[in-house]
């Protein structure tokens, strides 16, 4: 409380362009309903969900000081932050008050009125061990008993007061001097003094096997019970694991001159020159091949759309056949699905892949735009999509709908502010030099499973242009920034207009230079094979693709004149010959649909049934005079027969009569309950509703707040507070008593209006995880709701959720 006290009294001070900025930089704090005043915003900058998702974003420098500061007593000053640090000039303080400045824009961390810094709570809780020092002494010896502190004392030569609370006093004093702990561990024995040393550098030890309750000290390291006897080390009160070391001891055994690490600069890759020109060259070649490609294979997934795996996803097979169709390699391929597929282009349905209508609309469009759809996509996709396998070596299959990688996209824009950051005119010399510094600007993310960090991301960079001679190109420049007018205005100067015109050469072949239009693409799809795609695409014509042609009903003459539109000259002749001679071949065979036949020797009578109005439903058509075939089954066909008057038989498969035989009635089965989430009425496991935002944007919203009384939030009507808002947040109060009233109210909002929320959920087994729930439905004690986390309905128990946040 008095951390949030504090928050509110700094987010009071900003003016509404810094407040503006904060509400920005933690969106993911915000949510519905908004909050109503700078005390709430406060408490919900300062739950562990909203810090936790926060982290992730932050760069190296960042969480250096975070963690220097977690070392350090709160608040702590600048001076100290500095010292520990070793900040000296004039260049390295600027580069730490611009991280201080980033980390206040997160509301991470903020000064106050004496000049102390505050840090969020769960921020200084992300680390065990920060700087690998462990709890004071003071917190370490707070359950020994006086007896024990009292022979500490004693073995240290100095007078043990009366009490343990004086007696832990004496102590703390005692160790407080960096001198005496350094002239004691002088005269201890050399084992005694290695250990210490050891531990001293290497930070706390990990707890290595569990001992039995009470055995206090009994499976010391060796040469710790030296230690141990003179408050050096402090055993576990309850034996667990190896003794640990306070603080005061590390500091005191490290020196002055060990300092925390702090690296405001990011790494130097080595570079080479390069000239825009050079970059907007091939960023436009990779961008150019990388649309035709996408075009292609999104046609042949309209034209043949790819087959699901059992287990989910798009296979190796239909990857390859899909690379083959548009002679792509594996990644253009996974890449062009993945991005369609979040584009809205591609969607299930059933056990196929095939394109949706927007589809159709994006294949009308010019190359520039629909690059351009596809690189925004890019830009937002949860998971690295050419990632083709996992880290055993096994083969992931494509749009298998993975959980979303929060980590992959923070290497993707970790990747874009690295080559943003790199100087004018300089371009890496090896690609690969990125990967160190997208881990300095994004420590947290993500690499690659395979050997080199971040190698499948740059790759995929380097595919869609975005990264051209190792520099940013100029539409990743946009795309590095989020301006999506800025990245189409870039691909329509560097892409290509689509070429509407074909060279069709006498050896049967068309050529089309750049990238065809939709209309020339399909023409020649439908009436050639394509053999080659890229900055030239190439289809040649057979008898076997002239007839598809034909099949789709086409006519000779419409294939013919369609040709002759978009050909850069006259038809070959060997082109007219190879048409002509397959339409006159074409359909000398005809095979009719019939779902049963009728026949018999009396044409007078077949030709009556085939008149018969009161048939007309059967679908018969006369095939000769003695041969009718029906579109009905056989079954429905007999009974139609029979209730018009007449007296067919039916015939089995062998031409023999079939014999009828009554069978008894057995009653259908009963289908089982449909449970929520199916029918009409339900959800279904695709349907989610979208993220749901603040009304207000962060300008808005930061001049509501600041106009509002920097207060904390209003008191809770379970603790004597004004009447709950709705029925559903009593009934929620009734139940999670471990929400605050902010919580109560976020979480029914949720219910009432069908939201996502994030909830930090503790299981019946202890574990604690955090989850994004959906479709939330009230049944008390429990919460039944959609986990995104397991992709599943799930059931909750309202008394065990411990916060909530926006999705």
């Amino acid at each position: 409380m008095k951390s949030q006290s504090a928050l509110t009294t700094w987010l009071a001070s900003l003016d509404s362009r810094r407040l503006e900025r904060v509400l920005e930089t933690r969106r993911d704090a915000m949510g519905a309903p908004e909050p109503r005043s700078l005390g709430e915003l406060a408490d919900r900058l300062q739950r562990p969900a909203s810090v936790a998702l926060a982290l992730p974003w932050l760069a190296l420098p960042h969480l250096q000081v975070a963690e220097a500061l977690a070392a350090l007593p709160a608040p702590a000053s600048r001076g100290a932050l500095a010292k520990l640090l070793r900040v000296a000039g004039d260049d390295a303080d600027r580069a730490l008050a611009a991280v201080l400045e980033a980390l206040a824009d997160r509301a991470l961390v903020w000064p106050d009125d004496a000049a102390g810094l505050h840090t969020a709570g769960p921020l200084r809780q992300a680390w065990d061990a920060p700087l690998g020092l462990d709890a004071p002494l003071e917190e370490l010896l707070a359950d020994t008993t006086s007896d024990e502190l009292r022979g500490i004392l004693l073995t240290l030569g100095v007078e043990p007061p009366d009490g343990a609370a004086q007696r832990l006093v004496a102590l703390v004093e005692h160790h407080s001097a960096p001198e005496r702990i350094l002239a004691l561990t002088a005269r201890a024995p050399a084992v005694t003094r290695k250990l210490l040393e050891a531990r001293a550098g290497a930070g706390p030890a990990e707890p290595a096997q569990f001992a039995v309750f009470g055995s206090r000290g009994a499976d010391l390291e060796a040469g710790a019970r030296w230690a141990v006897d003179r408050g050096l080390l402090v055993p576990d009160l309850y034996g667990y694991g190896p003794a640990r070391m306070p603080a005061e001891v590390t500091l005191a055994l490290r020196g002055p001159g060990r300092h925390a690490p702090f690296q405001p600069l990011p790494p130097s890759p080595r570079t080479v020159y390069v000239t825009p020109r050079e970059v907007d060259r091939e960023a436009s070649a990779a961008a150019a091949a990388f649309a035709a490609h996408a075009a292609s294979i999104l046609a042949a997934c309209s034209t043949t759309p790819p087959a699901r795996l059992k287990s989910g996803g798009v296979g190796t097979r239909e990857l390859a056949r899909l690379g083959k169709a548009a002679q792509a390699g594996d990644a253009v391929v996974r890449l062009t699905l993945e991005t369609a597929h979040a584009a809205g282009l591609l969607a299930a349905d059933g056990d196929r892949v095939p394109p949706t209508e927007a589809y159709d609309a994006w294949a009308e469009q010019e190359p520039p735009e629909q690059f351009a759809v596809l690189l925004q996509a890019w830009r937002n996709l949860p998971l690295t999509p050419t990632q083709a396998r996992d880290g055993d070596g096994k083969a992931l299959p494509a749009l298998a709908g993975a959980p979303p990688c929060s980590g992959c996209l923070q290497a993707r824009q970790g990747l874009l502010d690295a080559a943003a950051a790199l100087p004018a005119a300089q371009g890496v010399e090896v690609a690969s030099d990125l990967g160190p510094l997208i881990a300095w600007h994004r420590p947290l993310a993500d690499p690659s499973p395979d050997g080199t960090p971040f190698a499948t991301l740059i790759r995929e960079a380097e595919i869609l242009g975005v990264i051209a001679r190792g520099a940013l190109s100029a539409h990743g420049i946009h795309l590095q920034t989020g301006d999506e007018e800025g990245v189409e205005v870039e691909c329509r100067r560097l892409l290509p207009r689509a070429t509407a015109t074909a060279r069709i050469g006498a050896d049967l072949t068309a050529v089309v230079t750049g990238t065809p239009s939709a209309r020339l693409a399909s023409l020649l799809d439908s009436v050639a094979d394509r053999e080659t795609s890229g900055t030239a695409s190439v289809w040649r014509f057979s008898a076997r693709s002239v007839r598809r042609a034909l099949d789709a009903g086409r006519a000779p003459e419409d294939i013919t004149a369609g040709l002759a539109d978009v050909a850069a000259g006259p038809l070959p002749q060997p082109l007219s010959y190879l048409i002509a001679d397959t339409a006159r071949g074409h359909g000398r065979v005809r095979i009719a649909p019939a779902a049963c036949v009728l026949h018999g020797g009396e044409p007078a009578l077949l030709a009556e049934l085939a008149a018969h109005r009161g048939l007309a439903k059967l679908g018969l058509r006369q095939l000769a005079p003695t041969v009718l075939v029906s579109r009905s089954p056989l079954d429905t066909t007999l009974s139609a027969l029979r209730a018009a008057g007449y007296a067919p038989v039916a015939e089995t498969a062998e031409g023999t009569l079939r014999i009828e035989k009554d069978r008894p009635t057995r009653a259908a089965a009963v289908p089982a309950p449909r449970g929520r989430g199916q029918g009409s009425g339900g959800r279904t496991a695709a349907a989610h509703p979208a993220r749901e935002t603040p009304g207000l944007g962060p300008a808005a919203l930061a001049a509501r707040l600041l106009a509002a009384p920097a207060t904390l939030p209003d008191p809770a009507p379970f603790t004597g507070g004004p009447p709950f808002g709705t029925d559903t947040e009593e009934i929620v109060s009734g139940w999670a008593k471990l929400l605050t009233y902010s919580d109560v109210r976020q979480l029914a909002h949720a219910v009432d209006t069908g939201g996502a929320v994030t909830v930090e959920y503790v299981a019946a087994s202890g574990n604690r995880t955090v989850r994004t729930l959906s479709d939330l439905e009230l049944d008390p004690p429990y919460l039944e709701a959609w986990c995104h986390l397991r992709s599943d309905e799930r059931v909750f128990t309202l008394s065990r959720i411990h916060g909530v946040m926006p999705a």
